[in-house]
């Protein structure tokens, strides 16, 4: 059973990766999601390097329900974008459905100024 699920989970993966694809001008908002912890990077596939990372754990309360730190540390991201003169970024949400933490992270993200 865990075989199918980790096989499913790789398929949608792979067919949300299809459609996204980041460069150095757009690049490639990604999130991985635990139980505890949101951890967002941009990346640049072309070149294969991370440009920027935000995680829950840079920011100082800590005291925020799960919601509002994803929003947080989506608003992060964008200031440091800002810093490093990157507008936008293609939203790449793994196997997550944009539903709850992730969609905080999105919306985070947009009310930081960073084009998704």
């Amino acid at each position: 059973m865990v075989n199918r699920i980790l096989k499913n989970r790789k398929q949608r993966i792979r067919r949300v990766r299809a459609n996204i694809s980041g460069t150095a001008s757009e690049p490639r908002l990604a999130v991985h999601r635990s139980n505890k912890h949101i951890n967002l990077q941009l990346i640049d596939d072309e070149s294969g390097k991370t440009l920027l990372s935000a995680t829950t754990r840079e920011l100082k309360t800590s005291k925020k329900t799960k919601m509002e730190e994803a929003t947080a540390v989506g608003e992060l991201l964008a200031k440091k974008a800002k810093e490093a003169k990157i507008t936008s970024a293609k939203f790449d949400r793994r196997f997550y459905k944009y539903h709850g933490r992730v969609k905080a992270v999105a919306e985070g993200a947009r009310n930081g100024g960073l084009k998704i």
